[in-house]
């Protein structure tokens, strides 16, 4: 794996009879304004000699504070608008999204201030319906929720 391959999990669950997906808002000054097309699936960078389902596992506990088990579905990798192919793994299962502990970032801020502050990788996470996940998740991740839908929906 190259250092542009990242990996997560495509949590989902069915709630009122309806098929969700836990998706997560990134943390930290660049995102914090921005919503439609901002949500993503938790994950991240894959690791040399990482198998991409481990990533996946170990980035969904570090940006959630959720331990995740299960049986992992690998979906079709899909490349995002920068070049990062993103290895998704679906499984089913449930967790509260008020109750996530993300892991922290150091980031120069405000810039060039010389002070370094800590954003949480994750400033919040929620449920989805398929048709608002959609609207919600990165334009390059946007078909993962497409092949879960096949997957669930036959």
């Amino acid at each position: 794996m190259t250092s542009n391959q990242s990996a997560g999990v495509l949590l989902y669950r069915r709630h009122a009879g309806m098929w969700q997906v836990f998706l997560v808002h990134p943390g930290g000054p660049f995102w914090k304004s921005k919503d439609l097309g901002a949500w993503s699936i938790p994950k991240g960078k894959v690791e040399p000699g990482e198998e991409p389902v481990e990533t996946a596992k170990r980035e969904f506990t570090e940006e959630t504070g959720f331990a995740i088990t299960g049986s992992f579905v690998p979906l079709l990798p899909v490349t995002q608008p920068g070049g990062k192919v993103v290895h998704a793994f679906a499984t089913e299962g449930d967790c509260d999204p008020a109750a996530i502990k993300s892991i922290t970032f150091p980031l120069e801020w405000p810039p060039r201030s010389g002070r370094v502050k800590a954003f949480p990788e994750i400033d919040r996470a929620a449920w989805f319906d398929l048709d608002e996940a959609s609207r919600r998740i990165t334009k390059g991740q946007r078909p993962l929720i497409q092949q879960l839908r096949e997957r669930l929906t036959g």
